[in-house]
Formats: C-alpha cells, sequence, structure tokens
C-alpha cells in the first residue's frame, strides 16, 4: 500500500518505521527540515529501544523516505495517517490546531480516491471535524473526490513501542464506511493473522476509547497511591496489599503499582483532556479530577519524605541529594510531566543541592534546567552519590535495580534511600547498613 504519514513525532516515526517493515511503501512528512535531513540520514531524533535500526531498514530498502514537500507526500498515497501533537490547551483541553492543518493540506492537494486516519489523541467528533475542513478545501478547488475518515487510536507505550505495535493487543477501526474498513482490514492484516484483535466501531466510540483506556490506567495508578499512604498510616504494608488484590482476576496486577506519580505525554494530558471534554458537556468526571488531583499531590511524596527525615523543609538548605532517574519511565528520554522535575524543583527552591543522573534523559534535563545553577548533571549513577548525602530514586532503570549498596553506604554521607518505585528489599538494605523509605511500605521517615 501508499502510504502517507504526517507528522515525524513519536506516533508517526513508529507507525511509518512498522508499516514499510510490513512491505508498504511510506512517507512520512514534516514541517521541521532539520528533522527530515537527520531522519534521512537514518538519525531518530527520539529515544525508543529499537526504533532507529528499523527506520534504517526502511530507508536502505527505500519502502520509507522522508520529506518537507506536501505535494510529493499527498499526490502518491490513498491512505493518510494523521499523526501530529495536539499539545493540552491553557484549560486542558486538546489543541486541535496541528490536525486541523494537516486535514487542510490533504484537501488542498488529494485527487484520488483515499482513506484519512486520525492516529493522533483527539478528542470526540474529532473526525467529523477533519471530514468538514476536507471537504471544505476540496469545493474551494471545485473538485469531488471520495474520502472517508476514520479514528484509529494507537496504545503505544514507550520504551516498547514496536512490540506494541507489531504485536497489538487490539486494534481499534473508528469507521462506518464499509470500504474504508476493508482498507483497514486489509493494512494491519499482516499483524492479525493468528487472532482477529480488530474491535470495529464508529469513529466517536473509537476516538472515546483511547482516552478511557489511559484514563483507566490512571486510576489505577493514583488508587494505589492514595493506598499506600493510607498503609504507612496505618501501618500496612502496600506490596501485600497489591498482591492480595491483584490476585483478583478482575482485577489483576497490572497497574497496580504505587510509586512517586505517573508523568508523560499521555496520562496527564489525556485524564485533563477527558474532564475538559466533559465540562464541555456538563458531565462533571468527578473521579478523574480526583485522580488528577491525587497525581499531583502525589509528586511531591518524595520531597516530603526527605523534608520529615531532616526535620522539616528548612533543614534540606545545604544538603546534597543524588537523584536517580529523570524521564517518566524507564527506556526513554521523556521528560514530559515527569516526576523527577517536581521533585528537582521542591529541592531547589529550598535550597539544596542535587546531582542527578539518569541513562538517557540527560539532553532533555539539560535544556529544562539550563538556568539551575544546584543542579549538577553526573555522568554516572555512582558519580552522584559523590558528596551527596542521601539517594532518591525516581525512575526505575534497569541498571539501579542491582547496585552496589556497600559503596552506596560508603559514598552517602547520611546512609538513606528514599525509593519512589519500591525496587529494594529492606532486608538488603538493612544489610548494608542503609536506612530505606519507600511508597507504602513504611511509616513517615524520620532521622535517628
Amino acid at each position: 500500500m501508499m502510504i502517507t504519514v504526517i507528522g515525524s513525532g513519536y506516533v508517526g516515526l513508529v507507525a511509518g518505521a512498522c508499516f514499510a517493515d510490513l512491505g508498504n511503501d511510506v512517507i512520512c512528512v514534516d514541517t521541521d527540515p532539520a528533522k527530515i535531513d537527520m531522519l534521512r540520514r537514518g538519525q531518530v531524533p527520539i529515544f525508543e529501544p529499537g526504533l532507529e535500526p528499523l527506520l534504517q531498514r526502511g530507508v536502505q530498502s527505500g519502502r520509507l523516505e522522508f520529506t518537507t514537500d506536501y505535494d510529493l507526500a499527498v499526490g502518491r498515497s490513498n491512505i493518510f495517517l494523521i499523526a501530529v501533537g495536539t499539545p493540552p490547551d491553557e484549560d486542558g483541553s486538546a489543541d486541535l490546531r496541528h490536525v486541523l492543518s494537516a486535514a487542510a493540506a490533504i484537501g488542498d492537494r488529494l485527487t484520488q480516491k483515499a482513506v484519512i486516519v486520525n492516529k493522533s489523541t483527539v478528542p470526540v467528533e474529532t473526525a467529523a471535524k477533519v471530514e468538514a475542513v476536507i471537504a471544505a478545501r476540496l469545493r474551494s478547488r471545485g473538485v469531488d473526490v471520495e474520502f472517508s475518515v476514520v479514528s484509529n487510536p494507537e496504545f503505544l507505550k514507550e520504551g516498547a513501542a514496536i512490540a506494541d505495535f507489531t504485536r497489538p493487543d487490539r486494534i481499534i477501526i473508528g469507521s462506518s464506511d464499509e470500504w474504508a474498513t476493508e482498507i483497514m482490514r486489509n493494512l494491519y492484516a499482516p499483524l492479525n493473522r493468528r487472532q482477529d484483535k480488530i474491535i470495529v466501531m464508529d469513529a466517536r466510540s473509537a476516538e472515546l476509547t483511547k482516552y478511557a483506556a489511559n484514563a483507566m490506567l490512571a486510576t489505577r495508578i493514583s488508587f494505589m497511591n492514595e493506598l499506600a499512604h493510607l498503609a504507612e498510616a496505618v501501618g500496612a504494608d502496600i506490596e501485600s496489599v497489591r498482591r492480595g488484590i491483584g490476585s483478583d482476576p478482575r482485577i489483576g496486577l497490572r497497574f497496580l503499582y504505587p510509586g512517586c506519580g505517573y508523568g508523560g505525554s499521555c496520562f496527564p494530558k489525556d485524564a485533563r483532556a477527558l474532564i475538559s471534554m466533559g465540562a464541555e458537556r456538563e458531565v462533571p468526571l468527578r473521579v478523574m479530577r480526583a485522580v488528577e488531583e491525587a497525581n499531583e499531590r502525589q509528586k511531591h511524596a518524595l520531597f516530603e519524605k526527605l523534608a520529615a527525615f531532616y526535620g522539616g523543609e528548612t533543614n534540606l538548605q545545604g544538603k546534597t541529594i543524588a537523584l536517580w532517574g529523570l524521564s517518566f519511565k524507564p527506556d526513554t528520554d521523556d521528560m514530559r510531566e515527569a516526576p523527577s522535575r517536581v521533585l528537582i524543583a521542591d529541592l531547589l527552591s529550598h535550597g539544596a543541592q542535587v546531582r542527578a543522573y539518569d541513562p538517557a534523559a540527560m539532553t532533555q534535563t539539560r535544556q529544562i534546567f539550563a538556568d539551575a545553577s544546584r543542579l549538577t548533571l553526573c555522568p554516572s549513577a555512582a558519580d552522584a552519590l559523590e558528596g551527596s548525602d542521601a539517594l532518591a530514586i525516581v525512575t526505575e532503570w534497569r541498571e539501579f535495580r542491582s547496585p552496589d549498596f556497600g559503596e552506596i553506604a560508603s559514598l552517602l554521607k547520611d546512609k538513606v534511600i528514599f525509593d519512589g518505585r519500591n525496587m529494594y528489599e529492606r532486608s538488603v538494605t538493612d544489610a548494608a547498613g542503609l536506612a530505606y523509605f519507600d511508597i507504602g511500605r513504611n511509616p513517615v521517615a524520620r532521622r535517628e
């Protein structure tokens, strides 16, 4: 098939590279010439395991191209994937300017029957808006071209996007046109052979499904974080509680891990967009508001534990805190809404020094905290410990799972770890002479 992908960000690059690897001819169009030049050289501007070699294979085979020329990109295809950003507006609603601009670019150039696919995360009724824009542009040109707008939301996890795309749990197709649905079935046929994973529904239901999925996962996380606070208050172990409720097949164990809050490009943005969507229609989503509020509070949890340990926020003045993990989750360099940003800001605003390390997100952090003189970005996890009073862990990267606890104890002045991801067992840290405070498995931290 001949596919044009509009937008060469996270979703567009993954979809384009994967569809090309399945044998399709794909051209990705973007308005950023520097990004297109980088992609033509086989270099990926984002950190995603497995994406760069997949992209390079597509470019070398001739099945994957990159361009800034909309005339070229639209003129050769009959399937268009809109995969542009939908950043939040000030009120939390999704900004559709880039989506509608992509629709206009298609409408200005379309000459043959086509399927336009919304891959971007968009509010309900966006498919209708895209259809209206394209139809208006066609009328202004005085041409009559048959087209159909389909909602096909992505369900990609950063750090596992290639596997999620090639081995999907489900493939949602929001379409009311049989011919467009059949084209989408053919497009996804290589990924749908062993078991039919395609679920066809109307476009509005497909658009809402994407938000509902992320909202449910965010709800589970915030629910466990609130229970973790209660567990600390009553002397219970949240890990035992997690296993106890997760063994119920109606609940399951996934996304029941307490921590220092969720971040990234999806959960926070989509939760706010869903709340905004409800408010526009006078349907207050009280549960989602509580989920969002709980998560914002949770991002301060590690700072509160540090402050309690040192006897108050003012006593953090002059302390040096080592910080392991900056990205919002492992296997990505994405710092959007990352809990580390809140912790760093809290520590710096109370006079502490921060020595931070992350395997992938150092460049992003350097840009975000360019003016932070008391933040030092270190070349390794061990280097971050040098001269530090305490260690705070924010992101559960693999390289942090089995550290040298003896080395940690020898380097930290106050021999204490604050673990925002519950990575370690207290018996191990106790043996190394380290005080250890995690989320929901021990009382409030106090310095001896």
